[in-house]
Parts: C-alpha cells; structure tokens; sequence
C-alpha cells in the first residue's frame, strides 16, 4: 500500500501514454486487475468456507468436539465476517430539494432529450442544491453488486450563472459520464477501487491480525498498480465526457461554459462571499436574503479587467494528481480551443436570461427563498459567535491602545495589538504593526504567516520570505501556506514556481497521513522514551487525573515516531479500579471521560493498562524512567 507521490505520479504517467498507444489493450488490462481483485477475494472466501467445512466435517466424523479446533473455526468466522463486512460498501445518499416533472417540466424536457441522445441510463431523481456546481451520482442499492440508483445534481447558482446553451453543455458533460459502454465500465472501476480502499481500512482499524495475514501482502503488491490505473481512466473520462458534450451541443459552446464556469467560481470566492462575510463585524444576525442577492448578481456582466485576470489565473492552474479533473488548459486544448485568441467574456455575460429562469420557471423564487432559509438558519449559529469574538477583541483592543498611551507594550501585547488590528481594521493600518512585531521577534511564527497574507494579497514577493519562515516552524500550516504561495504566483502568471508548491502540499499531505498513521494505535510492540514535559505541564495532569476516582495509577511516556518527530506524542497509561459489579463499558467510558476532558499540551494517545487487551504493554510503559505520573494512596 505504501507508495510516495513520485512513484504514484509515475504510474499516472506510464498508464495514461499506454492509453494513448492502446486505448483497448488499456481497458482491457484496467479490467483485468478489477477481474483479479474479483478473483483473489472469492477464492480466498471460498478457501475459508471450505476449510470450515473440512473442521465441522471431521469433528462430525470423529464425534468428539476438540477445544483446538472449535477455536480455530471461531478464528476462521471472524476473518469470514470481517471480509464480507468490508466488501458491503454503503455510499451515502446526496442531499438536495427533490424536483418532480409537474413542478419543472422544461427542466426534466431537456434531461429526457440529453438522456436520449447520449444513450445513458435514465435517472431516478433529480435534486437542485445550492452549490455552485452540477454532478451525476451512481448510489449501488447492493454494494458491489451493483443495481445502481441515478441521481443528477444540479447547483441553483450554477443555473442562474449560465446561459440555457451553456448550461446544456455542462449537462451533456455530467451525463457523458454515464453514456456509452466506456463509462459504464468507468463506474464500475470505480465501486471496486472504493471496495479495495474500503477493506484496507477496516483492516486496519480492526486490528485482526488474522486477517491481515491473509489480505496484507496481496494488497501491498495489488493496490498500488490498480490505484494508478483506476486514476488515470477517471482522467480520460473527464476527457471523454467534454467530448460527448462538445459533439452533442458544440466545441464552442462547450469550451465557451468551461471559461464562464471558471470567472464566475473567482467571482464567488474572491468578491460575493467575502463582503457578505465581512459583514459580521457589523450585524449581530447574518442577512436573509443572500441567495436572492446572489441570483441577483449572477447573470450580470464580470468586470472586463477583473474578468480577464481570474481567467488567466485558471489558465495558469495545471493538472495534478490530487484531482483526476483535468485544468482548465488542457480540457480546451482537448476541445482545439484557443482561449488566448478570443474574447468570450463580453458575449457570455450578455445572455438575456439565464437557465434557472428558463427551466424552473415560476418556481424559481420558492426555491430562491428556500436556500434563503436553509443558509440562515446553518449560519445563524457561528455568525453570531464571531460577532461576539469580533466585539470581544474590539474591547481587548481598545485596552491596548489605551495601555500605549501610558507604556511600552510586551511582546506578546504587541502582537496582540497587530492581530487584532488585522481582524477589525484595514490591513493597510496592520501592516506597520507587523512589522514591527517582527522587528522585536523576527522569528514570530504567527506575525511572519499574517504578514505574508498581507503581503501577498498586495502583490509583493516580500509575503514569500515570511510564509516560508512561518510554515518551516508550523507542519499545521505549511498545506494553507502552499495554497497561498500557489496562488500567488499563478497570478504572477509564475506556473513552474506555482507548481513547486503545489507537490510540496501534496507530499505533506503524504507525510501527515503517514503521521496519523503512525500515531493510530500503541501496542507492546512500539518503542516508548521518557516524557518531556515540564513540571507545571505535569503539575496540570495529575492535578485533572486525580480528580477520578476510578484513576488508581497514570503513567505518562512518549512514543518514539519517524514522522514530525519534534511534534511530541504522549501515551498516558492508567491503570483503572474495578468494581465488584461494573457494566462492560465501563472501561470504555472512563477512556471517552478522560479524552474529552484532559487538556494536554501535546497531541496524547489514552489507554487503559490492566485491560486484558492491553497485554504487555503496561509492564514496557513502567519500565520507562519517570513514568509514574500519579499513584492513588
């Protein structure tokens, strides 16, 4: 299963030019590894059942019931259940408001005439959400097996953003994946790609020993060659999918909807959403009307400068392993589109009216005051949280300003100061504040990070240096660091620079699920040393640990890790007080009470010793120097 980013981009590469050069012998191979995944499982199955059969049967014949073998065929059931369990893959049911033929006739016209057209199976619900996107979704009613449920996804603001014609180029691109033998076939990759990540998994969150043994070395050697492929065939899909499109409704058209897509997305995230958020500081309560402001703003026409910035910035984006989309260059480039020689954004943002208005007719505004409803009452919540954080810190802030007056702030005041600025005022007024924060402490962490966003946002390369300095001290915030960086230099049209950060994201990416990994489980077979902490931290824990009385002994040690190893992992070991009558989830429940309720300043891992699956580990831990934290007298 272990594979780098390197070795996995390769295979990408290898797989997706044997497609270029057989496109059959591709599949062909593609469906031969599913075949054998197929193969290995049930065989494996059957070789369980029979050697079942083989115990019963020679318990039967020699009529005496051996405590060996009825411990073997308990064994053998419970590597069985555990197979069939993860091959039972259950994928959740989309959400959205159900539509029906009497409410949007047009809209379920056109489905009917695209369907048709495109030869693909017909769908069993439609469902309008309010995201700024459409999708097809294949739920199997039977696992594996198959019996597929169709669901099409449609995004209100997506339909409100585009022309009739250019939302049927994007409904003809979602029900390309769905057409012709290719895609079935794709869909069917897919569920087994899903089954193999699946039984993985649970594999190794059970922790059946057995059951590894029988799956562990297959999927080492299996999983990371049909990962590549089932990868790049998602990829040619996305392909084959424009291409559907652009048969049916146009190569303009359809590379004309990719590009309004891309403008209206930046639009969205870098102007409608931010000044409806900025309005927090203000209002106690969000507005109730956003939706309805935001099919407002929709249909109107994209500043001309602004516009052709965020589709150069799209432009610059390429394709990358962390998404089997391909960017926006290369899917026009596959439709023999030339962006750079024409100007579609003054002829896409003057269409008359946009396809919510001519599909959903008069429903359109139930719907409009719907989503209305739904954003509020989701926002309501932590909108009012951050007003009150927001006037919290403008009171805090307040004080600083006032104590300057009088004396020379500490440290730790000023950067208070020039965060709270941040968070209340223009970045403009923060700036200095900054800077000056980085004049007494140039290795702040946190002042470098909010800097370069400022930095950045100005366009001035100086934002670089400080995020570098920041993410080199922080592994939490080296993958937001990375966007940041990305993003600027894309809009410095800097693509080779930009595409350095994105792979360092994606290998720290590899290397915090290598760590979460690593920091899962504690057993007897891990290597421990003594803790680090400081006496007030240990002061801390045993002044929280004492206060249960089910706590007769704690002890505290740090696994030794390979990955982030300056970040500190403790294990704190207690040894638990049984009672005479005690529920079975007893011990469970002291372990839910003491991780909710422990404040470490570490990330910790809690066990108890003296349960019987703790085995040796206990007698390691108290072999470690120091590690008795607290004893009960």
């Amino acid at each position: 299963m272990e594979q780098t980013q390197d070795q996995f981009d390769a295979l990408i590469r290898q797989f997706e030019e044997f497609s270029k050069r057989d496109p059959k012998g591709y599949r062909l191979r593609v469906g031969l590894y599913a075949a054998l995944g197929y193969a290995y499982i049930f065989l494996m199955l059957a070789g369980l059942l029979a050697l079942m059969g083989v115990i019963v049967w020679l318990m039967v014949i020699s009529n005496r019931l051996d405590s060996n073998a009825v411990k073997l065929l308990i064994g053998l059931i419970a590597i069985t259940g555990l197979i069939l369990k993860s091959l039972w893959i259950t994928f959740p049911k989309p959400e959205g408001v159900a539509l029906n033929r009497e409410q949007v006739p047009q809209l379920f016209a056109l489905v009917d005439k695209l369907t048709q057209k495109l030869q693909a199976p017909r769908f069993h619900n439609i469902f309008l959400n309010a995201e700024f996107n459409a999708a097809v979704v294949q739920v199997p009613r039977l696992g594996i097996l198959g019996w597929q449920e169709n669901y099409l996804l449609l995004g209100l603001p997506l339909l409100q953003a585009l022309s009739l014609e250019q939302f049927q180029a994007v409904l003809a691109h979602e029900l390309g994946h769905l057409s012709g033998n290719h895609s079935r076939f794709a869909a069917w990759i897919y569920r087994i790609r899903k089954t193999w990540m699946q039984i993985y998994q649970r594999l190794h969150e059970s922790g059946q020993i057995g059951s590894e043994l029988f799956l562990n070395k297959f999927l080492k050697w299996y999983w990371p060659t049909f990962n590549a492929y089932s990868f790049a065939l998602a990829r040619i899909n996305e392909y084959e999918a424009d291409q559907c499109a652009a048969q049916l409704i146009g190569a303009q058209s359809m590379a004309e909807a990719l590009i309004h897509v891309e403008v209206k997305a930046k639009y969205l995230d870098e102007s409608f959403w931010p000044e409806i958020y900025d309005q927090v500081g203000q209002q106690p309560d969000p507005p109730t009307n956003v939706y309805s402001s935001l099919l407002r703003c929709l249909p109107q026409p994209v500043e001309k400068t602004q516009g052709k910035k965020w589709l150069q910035e799209g432009l610059q984006v390429r394709t990358h392993n962390e998404d089997t989309h391909p960017c926006l260059a290369d899917r026009l480039e596959s439709l023999e589109y030339q962006a750079s020689n024409a100007n579609p954004l003054s002829r896409l943002d003057h269409h008359q009216t946009s396809a919510a208005q001519m599909l959903l007719g008069n429903t359109l505004q139930q719907f409009v005051q719907r989503f209305d409803r739904d954003w509020y009452d989701a926002a309501a919540t932590p909108w009012r949280q951050r007003f009150a954080y927001l006037s919290d810190i403008q009171d805090k802030l307040n004080c600083l300003e006032q104590a300057i007056k009088t004396r020379r702030l500490t440290d730790q005041e000023a950067w208070e100061r020039a965060y709270y600025t941040l968070e209340m005022r223009d970045e403009n007024e923060a700036l200095p504040l900054l800077q000056a924060v980085l004049e007494r402490q140039p290795d702040h962490a946190a002042a470098n990070y909010a800097l370069g966003q400022v930095l950045l946002k100005k366009e001035d390369a100086a934002g670089i240096t400080c995020l570098e300095k920041a993410i080199d001290q922080r592994i939490d915030w080296v993958i937001d660091g990375c966007e940041l960086l990305y993003n600027f230099h894309l809009k410095q049209e800097q693509a080779e620079q930009a595409q350095k950060y994105l792979e360092r994201a994606e290998q720290h990416q590899l290397c915090l699920q290598k760590a979460q990994t690593e920091r899962a489980t504690v057993s007897e077979h891990h290597q421990f040393k003594p803790h680090t902490l400081d006496q007030s931290e240990i002061d801390s824990l045993i002044q929280q640990v004492q206060t249960y009385p089910q706590v007769k002994e704690a002890y505290l040690v740090e696994k030794v890790v390979e990955m982030f190893p300056e970040e500190r992992f403790c294990i704190m070991g207690v040894v638990r007080k049984r009672e005479l009558f005690e529920s079975e989830t007893a011990a469970n429940k002291l372990i839910e009470q003491l991780i909710n309720n422990l404040q470490f300043t570490t990330e910790a891992y809690i066990i108890i010793l003296n349960h019987p699956q703790s085995g040796k580990l206990g007698k390691k831990i108290r072999q470690i120097e120091q590690s008795l934290l607290f004893r009960r007298k």
